[in-house]
């Protein structure tokens, strides 16, 4: 059988909609299945943007947040937040040959950048055997590794900065107790010669105390 617009036919039969808004007895009339008023049973109720609670308080405003500037128009904000363009040490080896100098233009050049806005960090993933001499704003510990290996040299075009150690608080040491002093000839000679400076009656008092 040939297929022509004359028994052209879809696969399902098409199931029509029901209608609203035609009277009791079509099942959808009255209110047409919006319910009695409200925010929903208006007119434009599906423009809502996403997320909105009718006015109230949203979840992800009712959630805990993270400390810190973490909006869009704070970036970058810390050491957590970097502006840097990172590229491996793999696509050096892979884009530049022998002897070849790197720079954040002839790496867009190469096509592994987009441009020279941002800064370029280079970063020790791969592996690198080809002499290079890189002039880029920061080196990470591995790639300077890698780089120094290979015998290429590193010039940064913004030097690191210093991070200042975190003062601590020195706390003073437990106070030791101090020992007990056993008293010597000294000290029991003491009392004799107090007794001598205050008197004659003095003495033989205390000597009669010894006695008994």
């Amino acid at each position: 059988m040939d297929l022509n617009l004359s028994n052209l036919k879809p696969a399902q039969a098409r199931k029509d909609r029901k209608r609203i808004g035609r009277g009791l007895g079509s099942g959808k009339g009255r209110y047409s299945g919006r319910g009695i008023k409200g925010q929903k049973s208006r007119s434009g109720s599906h423009k809502m943007r996403p997320g909105f609670e009718g006015g109230q308080n949203p979840i992800y405003m009712r959630l805990g947040k993270q400390r810190g500037q973490y909006s869009k128009d704070a970036l970058p904000v810390g050491p957590h937040r970097t502006s840097t363009a990172p590229v491996n040490v793999a696509a050096l080896e892979e884009r530049f040959d022998a002897g070849a100098e790197v720079t954040p233009e002839s790496l867009v050049e190469k096509g592994v950048l987009k441009n020279t806005r941002t800064d370029v960090k280079i970063l020790g993933n791969g592996d690198l055997k080809k002499k290079l001499a890189v002039t880029v704003h920061a080196v990470s510990a591995t790639a300077r590794e890698k780089i120094e290996a290979a015998g290429g040299s590193i010039t940064l075009l913004r030097e690191p900065k210093e991070r200042k150690p975190k003062r601590r608080l020195e706390r003073p040491a437990p106070s030791e107790p101090a020992a007990e002093v056993e008293p010597g000839p000294e000290a029991e000679a003491e009392p004799e010669a107090e007794a001598e400076e205050a008197g004659p009656e003095a003495a033989e008092r205390a000597a009669e105390e010894e006695e008994s």
